[in-house]
């Protein structure tokens, strides 16, 4: 970070701002050019920044309370709470409070509220890191936490929230042998074959990168190509494709895999993909309820989901989002179940997956897809693979991921995923 900091912290309130304020999410901000022009160093601790503010800004907001005596407009409370991340984290106290108390003191709108900004910070300094690790872990907004505490239970999604203010390590999926992937890079092989690295840095100078050895896949989102089981010569469809993760799965079993996405641009980056690992599939760019072609042995339906799943690398979501927009997601979540049924052969497989930890999501669509379809059934047995913990099956025969589960290890990303058959 240059002398002052100013830039990076500056770029780090905007975008708490836009996300916080204006419901926009990191990745979109990022993709939007909101960083584009910083010098490397500074966007990647902008970025760094306001990730970590917002998986403590529970945390922060309950150590700023006591300084407060009533909540201060948006423009200074993001500044105090990027304050608190840095001042907890062991930062300088001087170069802190002056470059936020400047951020504050350039709006016209807050420029009075410079000296508030310096008081509480320098009251927060005082505390440092140690008062910061003697607050709970932070909670998640009450728009979602009360549905999931409703789903799970108080004491799973307590581990739920100790997951996501932890992070994420980093998960690949090893094109060939995972083993000596986890060798090369210093990484473990976990329970269902993923590589995990505690940390990682920039991933694309990872020894392995550029030669197509393995590509970046959270473990969770890694099993519903696994509950395929052998794919090799089938025709497999993958709908919603991108990042494209499944797909290189899929090619690299020996699938004739057909990739389809409705983003010419996500597309572009799926086929990227495949070429740096050397695999090849037809990738079409199509919405998925155009596509007609049919007579696939098997679909695998990563379908548009709330995304709940994914708040450990993600951490903008609960503050970006406030559920009103799931209820639309859910319906286009049964309609393109139907749609993927008649892509199938008869006998053919379903994969339904979504990366959400609402039930709405997961459970309660297998269960109405049986209801909407007589001879459709779940196939169990396709959840007999390594890894898989019988407490993690469900009732209706799917398979329940949450970020609490492998606690011990770094966790992993809330999935739902179900295999459902056609009748022959």
């Amino acid at each position: 970070m240059n002398q002052t900091g100013l830039p990076a912290r500056r770029s780090a309130h905007h975008l708490l701002m836009q996300i916080t304020g204006e419901g926009r999410l990191m990745a979109e901000l990022i993709g939007s050019g909101a960083l584009a022009r910083l010098e490397n160093d500074d966007r990647a601790r902008a970025q760094r920044l306001a990730t970590e503010a917002l998986r403590g800004l529970d945390r922060a907001d309950r150590m700023l309370k006591p300084y407060l005596k009533k909540t201060p407009p948006d423009h200074v409370m993001n500044a105090l709470r990027l304050g608190v991340i840095e001042l907890c984290s062991g930062e300088a106290a001087h170069g802190v409070v002056n470059a936020y108390v400047e951020i504050v003191a350039r709006n016209k709108r807050t420029q009075a509220m410079k000296g508030l900004t310096n008081a509480v910070l320098r009251k927060i300094a005082a505390e440092g890191p140690e008062g910061w690790h003697k607050r709970a872990i932070p909670l998640t907004p009450g728009w979602l936490r009360q549905p999931l505490v409703a789903a799970w239970g108080r004491d799973a999604v307590e581990g739920m929230e100790a997951a996501h203010f932890a992070g994420a390590p980093l998960d690949l999926s090893a094109k060939g042998d995972a083993a000596a992937v986890a060798t090369t890079l210093g990484g473990t092989v976990l329970p269902t074959g993923s590589v995990r690295l505690q940390s990682a840095g920039q991933v694309s100078t990872l020894q392995g990168y550029a030669d197509g050895d393995w590509w970046v896949q959270d473990a969770a989102a890694a099993l519903p190509v696994k509950l395929l089981g052998d794919v090799s010569g089938l025709k497999v469809l993958d709908l919603c494709a991108a990042p494209g993760g499944k797909a290189m799965q899929l090619a690299a079993l020996g699938a004739k895999v057909t990739a389809v996405d409705i983003s010419e641009k996500r597309m572009e980056r799926i086929t990227e993909n495949l070429g740096r690992v050397g695999l090849t599939a037809d990738c079409v760019v199509s919405d998925a309820f155009v596509f007609e072609q049919g007579g696939f042995d098997a679909v695998l339906l990563d379908a548009p989901c709330s995304a709940t799943g994914t708040i450990r690398r993600h951490p903008d979501l609960p503050y970006a989002k406030d559920g009103s927009e799931f209820g639309a997601l859910i319906d286009q979540q049964e309609a393109m179940i139907d749609h993927a049924l008649t892509l199938l052969k008869p006998g053919g497989r379903l994969v339904f997956c979504t990366c959400s930890l609402l039930p709405d999501e997961g459970e309660v669509q297998a269960e109405e897809a049986l209801a909407r379809h007589p001879g459709l059934t779940i196939d169990t047995d396709a959840l007999r693979i390594d890894g898989i913990t019988p407490d993690w099956i469900t009732p209706e025969g799917g398979l329940r991921l949450r970020p609490d589960y492998w606690a011990d290890i770094g966790g992993m990303d809330g999935f739902y995923m179900a295999v459902l058959r056609k009748p022959a």
